[in-house]
């Protein structure tokens, strides 16, 4: 497998530096990608770049994943409007260490001489003094130099300006590439395209320190066709940990991708052969209400990210809600998957007492709960045999509920017509 092939008929190359191509073609090359620190999962948005060195190793080469530990106290300014709030280092390792975890995923560290391996800049930067950086790597680039990069020209030129801290950051960046080069026989660093400044100054610092030659490669940021930001939700950002985004959401994310989008994705996030997706691709264009292109991505995806049980789950979850699968399937759920299944739903609190001696229905939609606005709504809704509560529809006014009646001995799940639920929390 050509590695740089492999990323031109995915979509996913941006640019690369003359010679790369040359370099990787005459046998196994390191190269590495930094991931930021800033929060203990990664996100959708890293993926791309986790695609990046899954194909880079596929390929035979050998992928160094820098979790910038260091970086991650100062903050890189690329695509920053204002500066960010710097993290203690106790948050930066329990960061760390989650991030560690999810690359372990993706990345094979038992394979032999491309084995991948992870590093931590902070373990190079943590006895560097201000001094000795100053004077071993500072006198090495320019200020011009500097400051003619995108990311600096845009701050400075904005409102909000930029801190010496900030400015900073590409020399930081730049001495993990050459450290990584002189330390790990690491030659490419690869990156989004925002990253492109940032990386041929590490390029250029190892031409000027040492006499030597790195490469560089970006890929594509990730758009969506209507220009809205990818793995954003009116919900926040898309994690990989399942605390923070259940598999459920998560599948739901790739799901609801457009048909154009789902064209774009599904080069990029997979590991499907092009023979593969273009199968895939003819299918979805056949019949495109059949949404095969969503499924298979969102499949592949929620898979490799968690498993074939969190995905069948998923499914479950699905097929429940706009389907016909019975109430049993709750049984199967912890409360965090139930609350994360209903979220978004409106919810409502009643305590068990009211349970212990049975409640009328209309007074558990109507009094305890306003699921109805009124009593009178509540009655006209059961006798239209619109009510639905546990999946049994209420044929009665009379009928009481009580304690035996919740799922998980916590729940009630109630229905107004076919499409409008509502959770009921007893505690």
């Amino acid at each position: 497998m050509n590695f740089v092939d492999e990323l031109r008929w995915r979509g996913m190359l941006h640019d690369i530096m003359p010679g790369t191509e040359e370099l990787l073609n005459k046998g196994m090359v390191s190269g590495y990608i930094g991931f930021d620190p800033t929060a203990d999962s990664l996100h959708v948005g890293s993926l791309a770049q986790i695609m990046t060195m899954i194909h880079f190793q596929r390929a035979g080469h050998q992928p160094f994943a820098l979790v910038g530990g260091a970086t991650g106290m100062v903050g890189d300014p690329s695509g920053k409007s204002a500066e960010r709030n710097l993290l203690s280092e106790e948050v930066l390792q329990q960061n760390l260490a989650g991030i560690k975890n999810q690359l372990e995923k993706f990345l094979d560290f038992d394979c032999g001489s491309n084995s991948a391996k992870m590093v931590n800049n902070y373990d190079w930067f943590k006895d560097f003094s201000f001094l000795n950086f100053i004077r071993d790597v500072g006198k090495h680039i320019t200020v011009n130099y500097m400051m003619a990069k995108d990311s600096v020209k845009n701050r400075i030129g904005g409102e909000t300006g930029m801190s010496f801290t900030e400015f900073s950051y590409q020399l930081v960046q730049g001495y993990d590439f050459y450290y990584l080069w002189k330390n790990h026989n690491c030659s490419l660093q690869m990156g989004g395209s925002d990253q492109w400044g940032n990386i041929v100054t590490g390029t250029e610092l190892i031409r000027r320190k040492d006499g030597g030659e790195a490469f560089a490669i970006t890929t594509q940021l990730i758009k969506k066709a209507d220009g809205s930001k990818f793995g954003k939700t009116e919900g926040g950002n898309i994690w990989l940990d399942a605390k923070k985004t259940s598999p459920y959401k998560f599948y739901q994310f790739w799901l609801n991708t457009s048909d154009d989008d789902a064209k774009t994705y599904i080069r990029i996030f997979t590991l499907f052969d092009r023979a593969t997706i273009e199968t895939l691709e003819t299918e979805h264009d056949t019949a495109p209400h059949l949404r095969t292109l969503q499924k298979a991505l969102a499949k592949d995806i929620t898979i490799r990210v968690h498993d074939e049980a969190e995905y069948e789950k998923a499914i479950k979850s699905t097929e429940f809600l706009f389907g016909n699968t019975g109430i049993e399937f709750l049984n199967e759920l912890n409360d965090a998957e139930i609350q994360s299944l209903f979220d978004g739903v409106p919810n409502f609190q009643i305590t068990k007492n009211e349970l212990v001696n049975g409640i009328n229905v209309v007074d558990l939609l109507a009094v305890s709960t306003s699921v109805f606005p009124s009593k009178g709504e509540a009655k006209k809704m059961i006798l239209g045999g619109g009510t639905v509560i546990n999946r049994n529809k209420i044929s009665s006014v009379d009928q009481q509920f009580s304690m035996i009646d919740l799922i998980n001995n916590k729940y009630l799940i109630a229905q107004k017509g076919k499409k409008n639920y509502y959770l009921i929390i007893a505690e």
